[in-house]
């Protein structure tokens, strides 16, 4: 049996720098996939977009720049907020996302919680799996 921990959250969809359009998101991690955080953006189109990346990269993304490729993320501030910035980039085009700093932090936080970093490994049972193969 596997944890989730998810949130609900608004995001911005920034289109200029002075408009954006709301998009409702899900961020999501579950215990039985610990290295990935998992988003949701329900859109007007019939079915959900998905994006999955590294949960490390969303933890330093939220103090520091970081990332390269697909998946880029850093701090900001916007209308006096602290908000962290996704550029996602796809074959399909690129998105530029904002979402509330605390929200994504307070989320965080709890995925921290259940799996702490450096533990990740024993969630998949690697370890227990290659000593039984070895003992044979």
């Amino acid at each position: 049996m596997y944890t989730v921990v998810e949130r609900e959250l608004e995001l911005r969809l920034v289109l200029s720098p002075d408009r954006g359009v709301t998009v409702p998101a899900r961020l999501g991690y579950r215990t039985d996939d610990p290295y990935a955080v998992h988003i949701t953006f329900h859109i007007d189109s019939e079915s959900p977009v998905h994006w999955t990346f590294a949960r490390e990269l969303l933890v330093e993304g939220v103090f520091r720049p970081c990332g390269q490729g697909d998946v880029r993320v850093w701090p900001s501030r916007s209308e006096g907020r602290g908000v962290v910035l996704m550029a996602l980039s796809s074959p399909d085009g690129d998105a530029l996302l904002e979402a509330p700093a605390a929200q994504v932090s307070a989320w965080l936080e709890r995925t921290l919680r259940v799996v702490p970093p450096g533990t990740e490994g024993e969630q998949l049972g690697i370890d227990g799996g290659l000593a039984q193969f070895l003992a044979r």
